[in-house]
């Protein structure tokens, strides 16, 4: 018997509510033994970001080696990789194993609009880590930039979705979240479908790292054994139940964070 695992790639938020730190409240909360790879450590908080600090690539293999060659999780998150050295690194140490799934969340831009990703890395990540991706999440900004078009309605989420799997992802998530409505909804798209789901928009100025946590719930899924498209399904309301129990959780003057923790599960065991 072995708990499930799981590890995220991705950069420190000293504030707590997205990034690495919340990846492991995520992946903890749902009954999975959370890794971590740190990319980056930023000077962080509801307000805004003011200083990142890039982890030196050698530290970076180390620490995806030390986990990788020992506790072997079962899927890989990534987050924020910043820069193309770090992109380089990460590909090169993953694309020598093999046995796991990859979500990729395309960290560019923090929810204050500070940006997290050098302007040189996006092509890296593209060529590097685009071939590696079960999964890739962007959101609509994302998704527009990546793409190099204007997203306006459900049609060009869908468009978009499969001009990024043409780069070479297994599957994409492309995120509506931006867009204004009382419905908010994402698109799964692969070579053969697309996979609409709707879900009610929730009343909270807290929605500080929703995009590290939906990323790190289907990452948490897919280690439980969930298909894709269940996995999307699961996170999704995850996430709408922890934007809900944290609507009045205050932890500083801007956007705060979801409140993960509003029904935890033990860790679980795989048979």
């Amino acid at each position: 018997m072995q708990y499930l695992k799981t590890l995220t790639i991705a950069g420190s938020d000293s504030g707590g509510g997205a990034g690495i730190q919340a990846d492991i409240k995520t992946m903890s909360a749902l009954g999975c033994f959370a890794t971590s790879v740190i990319t980056a450590v930023t000077a962080q908080n509801t307000c805004g970001v003011t200083a990142i600090h890039h982890i030196p690539p050698a530290v970076i293999r180390a620490q995806l080696a030390a986990v990788m060659d020992d506790i072997c999780p079962s899927v890989v998150k990534i987050g924020m990789l910043g820069c193309r050295e770090t992109i380089d690194c990460v590909a090169d140490e993953l694309a020598r194993r093999s046995g796991f799934l990859t979500v990729i969340d395309p960290v560019m831009v923090a929810t204050s609009g500070d940006m997290l990703m050098q302007e040189d890395a996006r092509e890296a990540m593209e060529e590097r880590l685009f071939p590696l991706a079960t999964l890739l999440t962007p959101n609509l900004p994302e998704a527009e930039a990546l793409c190099g078009m204007a997203i306006d309605g459900n049609e060009t989420m869908v468009e978009a979705g499969r001009k990024l799997v043409d780069k070479g992802c297994e599957a994409v998530l492309v995120k509506g979240g931006h867009r204004q409505g009382e419905t908010k909804t994402d698109f799964l798209v692969t070579s053969c479908e697309a996979i609409r789901y709707e879900s009610p928009a929730v009343a909270t100025a807290n929605t500080h790292g929703t995009g590290c946590t939906l990323s790190a719930a289907i990452a948490s899924f897919l280690a439980r054994g969930y298909v894709l498209s269940d996995a999307v399904k699961a996170a999704k309301d995850y996430i709408d139940r922890a934007l809900r129990a944290g609507s009045d959780v205050v932890t500083g003057k801007g956007a705060g964070p979801v409140n993960h923790f509003f029904q935890p599960q033990p860790l679980i065991k795989r048979p």
